[in-house]
């Protein structure tokens, strides 16, 4: 595969989120063939479980990052699951709290549908805590598949009332 562009939602809420959060990023600039081109801010935002929000969880820290990578979309996704790993993840409950949450959100424009991996993630359209990072780092971003991040962000927040 040659040169790609991979976007990754990057998430935390269990320990030091940030220091977390800030080395998931030196271990991906530091995969072979890879370069991290981008990296959002991180927002704080309410645990997501199988129910809905809930604030009684611990609270998120969220961003996105831009990721130049020489590794296919499976092979990148088992060097995320490395990382998780590393961090302390553990996977005993589905969106259950986490040190570390590393999801491929796109690469490219590539649509791919396989019992290991979807891309574009399934659900990205629908999580303001992956809209609104993306837009920082790539404000002409779209969905492949689905719309421009922007317009998504925009129904969104407009359907719940915010700006």
């Amino acid at each position: 595969m040659t040169d790609s562009l991979a976007v990754i939602a990057l998430g935390s809420n269990l320990g030091d989120r940030a220091t977390t959060l800030d080395s998931a990023v030196r271990a991906l600039d530091a995969l072979p063939g890879c370069r991290v081109e981008a990296v959002s801010s991180w927002h704080g935002t309410v645990a997501l479980t199988v129910d809905g929000l809930d604030p009684e969880r611990p609270a998120y820290l969220n961003g996105v990052l831009l990721l130049r990578t020489e590794l296919t979309p499976h092979e990148l996704l088992d060097a995320l699951r490395a990382i998780e790993q590393s961090h302390g993840r553990e996977r005993a409950e589905r969106w259950g709290d986490r040190t570390l949450d590393l999801d491929l959100i796109a690469v490219d424009d590539l649509v791919i549908t396989s019992p290991e991996l979807e891309v574009p993630h399934p659900r990205a359209h629908e999580r303001d805590f992956v809209l609104a990072p993306w837009l920082e780092v790539q404000p002409d971003a779209i969905v492949p598949g689905r719309a421009p991040v922007a317009e998504l962000l925009a129904e969104r927040r407009a359907h719940e009332g915010r700006p």
